[in-house]
């Protein structure tokens, strides 16, 4: 947008505005609303399909659609204030949208915050001069297990449509037939399988488009809106949780500009239900030689404390990364300065390093280069940030993946050799990174030191002096960042873990649920988990401690940019949050911790965040300046070095690239309406590597290495290098780097 200057005059008042910017904007400048339907600034250029907005524009011989004009020098608008001939077009507009449309507003979802009945008080017809019989169709219509869809409700304004095509770039969902059958569907009918779906239910400006886990579940009237912060990923959305009699109903985006554009993925808006999970552990169990039992909190923590005095410091703790700032602290003031056990098994956290060249993530958007490298593709990590590559593609970005399914395809675990060799000057894509002034490196691959490659980098090719360029790191967890931070600043070292080990916190669900983990319970004579679930720690822990949900929480997180966020308690939990225990806990062994999170924060921010204090964190959290660059430590670089070649124990072993599909974990494996968006195929081959194994998409296959064999289903996978079978982790927690496949 330009920075020149033009007047315009909008209802008899003048504005100055930038040139460029929209007539409905400028409007707003003014004080002058003109209402609208279609129009929505996030989906790209306006379209003017619904005409809500008409507006008299002197000199032009018809009513104009004001979204898509473009304020003018000397412009003189009339809205539907102040022109008859305006009011007229806009009644006549809601008259033909109301013809089929029914009225169901007492039971319609979108009843009490729906802009069609606020816009057609205002605006619209007081009668209807339509006696005949409205349209009906077969309601609901499932779009997907998440999404139903009222067809008579639908005013065809496209936003649904214009999301799936301009934003999510999938193309599931269309608008079929012509003229006034024309119909919102998706492609060969087959489901809305996005990881933004449910980002059309908001969008709708009518009842068109309902979640069905909110279906009939509550009225504008009888709820409340807590602020607060996803916690599904490490981007941090900014959220509103949705609470009728105790309860969350739904998840809404709060519209962050600089993190999430008030776009949210499918995995941080549905998984709420797993509040209410079966197996929710709501008591403190402890194990007896059937099994465990439930004891009272008075007894739990005595064999807790029994457990770690006589560990005599032989303590090592599992982090999972989803716990906020306080837990983290909380939990190593009291095993580190109770206990001196300053052994941990941390989550994998983006380096310090990375805040030298800090940016919001809204900067990908205005990149004019962006290089993303690493194995995982962004969606399954961050996917928000998918949105955000995808935004910079369309505003004429060039962007380039180097992964084993990327543009540039690079074999597993090359990220941090390639990472050097774009440091170098002879390498034409490096040359061409120094050169750019609005440039974007983002990592986004497994290994504890991909934030400390991609600083380096970044450094090498001297960011620090380019306000416009920046380094993202994407962790595998939420919090990781935060709860290194928090673990770091409860004592004085860390040490390896102690041989024995007497006694295993494991502090979250993510963390229960790993393999390494529960390989190291075997080798730990006591084990006390801190989980919400039951079948996560049924087998194997001496004592479950349960715990509580993001949504249940007050605190603070820390999402990938180096933002400190905060988080609301949306509704009570049903048990004493953890910060409660670990203080009546810390008593017992010595040390004082508070058991208010809002206390726990201001001592943490004494070590780490020097004068920050909730309040300055606020409802939109803002995001710290750069600071000077630092290398890091001596050791680092060996934890993301490509690893060596694995012995092929047979003749065409593929080397197996694990990793997270986005809609995995302990919360979303219990949702049933999500099932769907997991992946279907659960082996991914190359097209070459497939056709020489006389494999194809949907055959069953077996995966050997060492003794251990798996069958899956197989896809093939034209994008994907050769010599690569891609597995879940959930599949492939017993495989070996080396594999074979075979049909079955």
């Amino acid at each position: 947008m330009s920075s020149e200057l033009v007047t315009l005059t909008i209802d008899d008042r003048q504005v100055s505005v930038p040139k460029g910017t929209g007539l409905v904007e400028a409007a707003q400048v003014a004080r002058v609303e003109i209402p609208v339907f279609c129009y929505e600034p996030r989906l790209g250029p306006p379209v003017g399909a619904c005409r809500m907005c008409l507006v008299e524009i002197e000199g032009a011989p018809k009513l104009q659609a004001g979204c898509t004009l473009t304020a003018g020098e000397g412009m003189v608008v009339r809205s539907a204030a102040t022109s008859a001939k305006a009011a007229e077009g806009q009644q006549a507009t809601l008259e033909f949208i109301l013809v089929n449309h029914p009225l169901d507003c007492p039971v319609c979802d979108k009843g009490g915050e729906c802009p069609l009945q606020d816009l057609t008080f205002r605006y619209g017809p007081g009668n209807t001069r339509m006696a005949f019989p409205k349209l009906t169709f077969d309601k609901p219509i499932p779009v997907s297990p998440l999404i139903a869809l009222d067809r008579e409700r639908c005013i065809l304004c496209y936003r649904c449509t214009r999301f799936s095509d301009e934003v999510a770039e999938d193309g599931q969902l269309v608008a079929r037939n012509r003229g006034a059958r024309t119909e919102i569907a998706t492609f060969e009918d087959e489901p809305y399988r996005s990881p933004f779906s449910g980002n059309v239910v908001e969008l709708c400006p009518v009842g068109a488009l309902t979640s069905s886990l909110y279906r009939f579940d509550a009225r504008p009237w009888d709820i409340q809106n807590v602020p607060t912060v996803c916690t599904a990923c490490p981007v941090g959305c900014n959220v509103s949780a949705t609470i009728r009699e105790g309860k969350v109903r739904r998840i809404l985006s709060r519209n962050h500009p600089e993190v999430d554009r008030g776009w949210l993925c499918d995995k941080g808006r549905f998984t709420y239900p797993h509040l209410r999970a079966n197996d929710r552990i709501t008591a403190p169990l402890r194990r007896i030689p059937r099994g465990l039992s439930e004891v009272s909190w008075d007894e739990a923590l005595d064999s807790a404390e029994e457990m770690l005095r006589e560990a005599e410091g032989a303590v090592v703790t599992a982090l999972s990364g989803s716990e906020t700032m306080e837990i983290a602290y909380g939990l190593g003031r009291l095993l580190r300065a109770g206990l001196g056990a300053n052994s941990a098994v941390l989550p994998e956290a983006t380096s310090d390093t990375l805040g030298a060249f800090r940016l919001p993530l809204s900067a990908i958007a205005e990149a004019e280069l962006v290089v993303v490298v690493g194995d995982d593709p962004v969606v399954e990590r961050a996917p928000i940030v998918d949105l955000w590559l995808k935004e910079a593609r369309r505003r004429g970005a060039e962007l380039v993946v180097c992964s084993p399914s990327g543009s540039v395809q690079t074999p597993p675990g090359e990220a941090a050799r390639l990472c050097q060799s774009l440091a170098q000057q002879r390498n034409p894509l490096g040359r061409r990174l120094r050169a750019a002034e609005r440039v974007v490196l983002v990592w986004s691959g497994p290994g504890g030191g991909g934030g400390a490659r991609v600083a380096e980098l970044a450094h090498a090719l001297g960011f620090e002096e380019k306000p416009g360029c920046g380094a993202f790191h994407l962790p595998a967890t939420p919090n990781g960042r935060g709860v290194a931070l928090a673990w770091s600043a409860a004592g004085d070292k860390d040490e390896a873990n102690p041989q024995p080990i007497k006694v295993l916190v494991v502090s979250g669900d993510e963390a229960a649920a790993d393999p390494s983990v529960r390989a190291l319970a075997e080798d730990s004579e006591r084990v006390i988990a801190i989980t919400m679930f039951h079948q996560l720690v049924a087998g194997w822990a001496d004592l479950v401690l349960p715990a509580t949900a993001c949504l249940e929480r007050d605190g603070t997180s820390m999402n990938l940019e180096g933002r400190v966020q905060r988080l609301r308690r949306a509704v009570p939990p049903p048990c004493p949050d953890e910060l409660a225990w670990i203080s009546k806990l810390g008593d017992r062994l010595g040390v004082d911790i508070p058991a208010h999170a809002s206390r726990v924060f201001a001592d943490l921010a004494e070590h780490v965040f020097r004068d920050l204090g909730l309040d300055d964190i606020g409802d939109r959290a803002p995001l710290p300046g750069r600071k000077p660059f630092e290398a890091p430590a001596p050791g680092t670089a060996s934890a993301t070095a490509a690893p060596p070649a694995a012995e092929e124990h047979f003749v065409g072993a593929l080397h197996l690239q694990r990793y997270r599909p986005l809609f995995s974990g302990p919360a979303v494996e219990r949702i049933r309406e999500l099932e769907f968006q997991r992946p279907p195929f659960e082996v991914e081959l190359a097209r070459r590597d497939a056709e020489r194994r006389r494999i194809a998409t949907g055959d069953r296959v077996l995966v050997r290495s060492n003794g251990t064999s798996v069958e899956l289903r197989a896809r093939v996978n034209r994008k994907l290098v050769e010599g690569v079978a891609r597995i879940a982790e959930e599949h492939a927690a017993d495989l070996h780097p080396s594999v074979e496949v075979v049909k079955a």
